[in-house]
C-alpha cells in the first residue's frame, strides 16, 4: 500500500532563484510620538493592572494562622 515509490523532480529548486520577484514592498511608516505614547500608556496600565490585582489578592490567598485553631465558632459552643 505504501510501497509505491514516484520520482520527485527537484530541478525547480534549483532554478528558484531565477522566478524570483524584483520588486520590493514599500517601506513601513514609522509609527508618530503620539502612537508610541499610547503604546507606552496601555502598556503601562496593563502591568500596573496586574500588579494592582496581585497586591490586592495576596491576603485573600493567605493563611491566616492566628485564627485557624484558637477560635471556636457559636455554633460549637453549645449555647
Amino acid at each position: 500500500m505504501f510501497g509505491r515509490r514516484e520520482s520527485v523532480p527537484f530541478a525547480f529548486i534549483a532554478t528558484a532563484d531565477r522566478f524570483r520577484s524584483n520588486v520590493t514592498p514599500p517601506p513601513r511608516e514609522r509609527a508618530s510620538a503620539g502612537e508610541l505614547a499610547g503604546r507606552w500608556l496601555l502598556g503601562l496600565c496593563i502591568v500596573a493592572g496586574l500588579v494592582g490585582s496581585l497586591i490586592l489578592g495576596m491576603p485573600a490567598l493567605s493563611i491566616d494562622q492566628s485564627a485557624t485553631g484558637t477560635e471556636q465558632s457559636q455554633a460549637s459552643d453549645g449555647r
